[in-house]
């Protein structure tokens, strides 16, 4: 039987340099879309698969995380005596559970596998799942979610969740190759860290930002060599990995923005926007009159 997963780590320790001036003081794991940071969708995704225990891996200059994810009593006082209780039911609601958030310091910037080898402490000796914020999918049920179940049908294992992109577009990504599939899940038989060729690339199907990883994959990004950049790769460490012990694909049901990268970040709040009850209706109409265009009904 598969050990649950109950854990999940978030990198947060990058710079964001892509989006300055606005992450010169600010983590860019804080900006919004529309209303909610990308740390907190992605602890909202979490926490829908049923992660109890959070793992923040943060750097200098992070503390806004912490303070968002911890008591604002001034604020919380200030919505009483007015009667906001929706806005303050909203925050408590947001809230990880007194001692259910954990945050530990990526002192180097060395890459996505040392910030998973810096949480080693905290994991422990679990299965844990891997989110990186920057990556927003927009999925029901959440793409964790989806992969919880393919964890569970296939017995335990590694997952990772996949999806295609255009042949020409596979030297970006770390590609994973496929057979026994059953749904939208599949055997990964190998990966490609970014691979040079069109033809080194097992298939179009690639790495798109969530992991349900086994604890031994600590002891493979322990002795991994930096790769390409200098950094700790974490997919080498997967490779590693992968010659004994089972991983598994999801091809995952939703659409992913990269909010690393500032047209998905402004894709993303279009789209989530215009699913909006509150605001999807006069943000329809706003876009309309800025593009000179009508939309059709449920864009």
């Amino acid at each position: 039987m598969a050990r649950p997963i109950k854990t999940a780590v978030f990198p947060v320790a990058g710079l964001g340099t892509r989006f300055l001036p606005a992450t010169k003081a600010m983590p860019k794991e804080m900006l919004t879309v529309v209303d909610r940071p990308l740390i907190q969708i992605a602890v909202d995704e979490a926490r829908e698969a049923g992660i109890e225990h959070f793992i923040f891996v943060t750097g200098r200059n992070k503390g806004m995380i912490e303070d968002h994810f911890d008591r604002a009593f001034e604020l919380e006082t200030t919505l009483k005596q007015r009667g906001r209780t929706a806005e303050l039911g909203q925050l408590e609601g947001d809230l990880p559970g007194a001692g259910h958030a954990s945050f530990t310091r990526q002192q180097e910037p060395l890459g996505l596998g040392h910030a998973v080898w810096c949480a080693r402490q905290l994991v422990g000796n679990e299965p844990f799942a891997l989110l990186l914020p920057d990556m927003v999918m927009h999925a029901s049920p959440g793409c964790l979610r989806q992969m919880v179940d393919v964890y569970e049908a296939r017995g335990g294992g590694n997952v990772v969740a996949v999806e295609e992109v255009p042949w020409e577009d596979v030297g970006r990504y770390g590609v994973v190759g496929a057979r026994d599939w059953a749904g939208d899940g599949f055997a990964i038989t190998g990966m490609v860290e970014k691979p040079k060729r069109r033809e080194d690339a097992p298939s179009n199907l690639i790495i798109s930002g969530r992991y349900i990883l086994q604890p031994e994959i600590f002891a493979e990004i322990e002795h991994q060599p930096p790769g390409a950049g200098g950094e700790i790769q974490l997919t080498d460490a997967m490779i590693r990995l992968l010659g004994r012990q089972a991983f598994h694909g999801l091809r995952y049901r939703g659409t992913t923005y990269d909010c690393g990268d500032k047209v998905g970040f402004l894709a993303a709040n279009v789209a989530f926007a215009l699913g909006r009850t509150d605001v999807g209706p006069g943000f329809r109409a706003a876009l309309r009159r800025i593009l000179g265009v009508d939309l059709p009904p449920g864009t």
